[in-house]
């Protein structure tokens, strides 16, 4: 994302006052790192929790086991439980998400979720948008597409927010007349 879209995509956090979470595993930190880029992103961000192996997702996120051993660390399911697990310790967060996914070989991939294959968990407003997306390159050109997918997801997420709120404002002054 350009910084002048980064910025933007702050101010609109700042504009509806939200704040943000992230709970990340293959992206590392990526997400924060880019997201505190924009001006006045400190404002916003609350922070980010990297839970990179399976053993810091149950201890930190309370992923359950039976979860991973099911699914496997790169699945929606994960993200889910991810997400719900941060925002239960960050429940003052008005957005969470969640990323998970196969960045290079030698984790749970297969024909259905190939190398390249990411989940994410919106959480906002006690509603959960799951996404799944697949991306082509190697390891760090997956998780900066998987990055800029995300903050592109949360300005479309924020747009829908601004507008569903003009629309429930323009309905209280028509029944207040």
């Amino acid at each position: 994302m350009k910084p002048s879209e980064l910025n933007t995509l702050v101010k609109k956090f700042l504009q509806y006052k939200l704040t943000l979470a992230f709970a990340e595993s293959c992206t590392a930190g990526l997400l924060a790192s880019e997201f505190v880029k924009g001006e006045a992103s400190s404002e916003v961000l609350l922070g980010s929790v990297v839970t990179y192996h399976a053993v810091a997702k149950q201890r930190l996120l309370g992923v359950k086991k039976e979860t991973l051993a099911m699914y496997t660390t790169e699945s929606q399911q994960v993200t889910n439980e991810m997400v719900m697990g941060l925002h239960k310790h960050l429940p003052t967060a008005d957005v969470c998400v969640a990323v998970t996914g196969l960045c290079a070989g030698g984790a749970s991939e297969n024909d259905e979720k190939p190398v390249g294959t990411m989940y994410f968990t919106i959480l906002h407003e006690k509603r959960a948008k799951e996404l799944r997306q697949e991306f082509e390159g190697n390891c760090d050109e997956v998780r900066q597409l998987a990055v800029d997918f995300i903050l592109n997801h949360l300005n479309e997420l924020l747009d829908d927010y601004a507008e569903q709120h003009a629309h429930d404002a323009v309905v209280t002054k028509i029944e207040q007349t």
